[in-house]
């Protein structure tokens, strides 16, 4: 698939989980409980409910970290949010910025967008902004946020290298991001590496964990640090969509493993 096929998918589906929480309780493809039938993987390892700012409704379960716990946000700094989904993490880290920072939030599905505005109008912060937007042509100034977080989405970002020069340019002079994302160690299976669905998933997507590290620093980061890392496993129920026993075994076995890792780089 090419690029512009991959973003219709991921879009119908992230449009799908939102459209979903309108109506019950939410569910997503990279949540426990599952939205893509027997594409069930549990990518979260981190609960929320003791950090401040936290707002179950917004919290859609589509993380595999809490990007701000290393953010190094402070009070008054501009944090963009990018795929700010219903804007959980945008609400974590307006409680961290207080009343003269400000949060904006960027996601290019409408449907998040709409929830996110919703979310946000029970509270009425009023220094708490969502555009819709793409992460490789941001539609934001040059030098304008302190800050910038992401939870699970750069993984789903075609080319990775305009991710990252899009959030140099919008980050202001000495400013840095924190983002959670997964990675993989080793190589997927091709049949794994090409689905549509594992992408959407956020597993075929992912790439090898050194070249992530590297794309960064080709963009021109500095200090680069891994704040964490946990790996994240494919339950058999949904390889064996993909894979005989022996090859599920082999992958179980194998070199190969997918993690979720929380990384910060600084525009110096």
């Amino acid at each position: 698939m090419n690029a512009e096929d991959l973003k219709l998918v991921v879009k119908e589906k992230y449009g799908a989980i939102a459209n979903q929480s309108l109506n019950m309780t939410p569910s997503s493809c990279c949540s426990s409980s599952g939205c893509c039938g027997d594409m069930e993987i549990s990518m979260i390892g981190d609960e929320y409910n003791n950090i401040e700012g936290h707002n179950p409704d917004a919290d859609l379960g589509l993380g595999c970290g809490i990007p701000t716990q290393f953010a190094a946000i402070k009070k008054g700094d501009h944090v963009l949010d990018l795929g700010s989904g219903a804007g959980n993490d945008c609400f974590v880290a307006r409680a961290i910025v207080g009343e003269t920072g400000k949060v904006t939030g960027l996601d290019f599905t409408d449907a998040m967008v709409e929830i996110a505005i919703e979310n946000n109008n029970k509270p009425g912060f009023t220094n708490v902004e969502f555009v819709k937007g793409d992460i490789e042509e941001m539609p934001l100034p040059d030098n304008t946020f302190d800050v910038i977080v992401s939870n699970c989405v750069l993984n789903l970002v075609p080319d990775k290298n305009k991710a990252f020069t899009e959030m140099l340019r919008v980050l202001k002079p000495d400013g840095h991001f924190c983002v959670s994302d997964v990675v993989i160690k080793g190589s997927l299976p091709e049949i794994l590496r090409k689905d549509a669905e594992m992408y959407a998933g956020c597993v075929s997507g992912a790439i090898e964990m050194d070249k992530y590290l590297e794309i960064i620093k080709k963009q021109g980061f500095k200090n680069i640090t891994v704040h964490k890392q946990k790996e994240i496993d494919i339950p058999v129920v949904v390889l064996e969509n993909y894979l005989s026993k022996d090859e599920i075994t082999s992958f179980k076995n194998g070199d190969t493993g997918i993690f979720s890792i929380t990384v910060s780089g600084y525009k110096i």
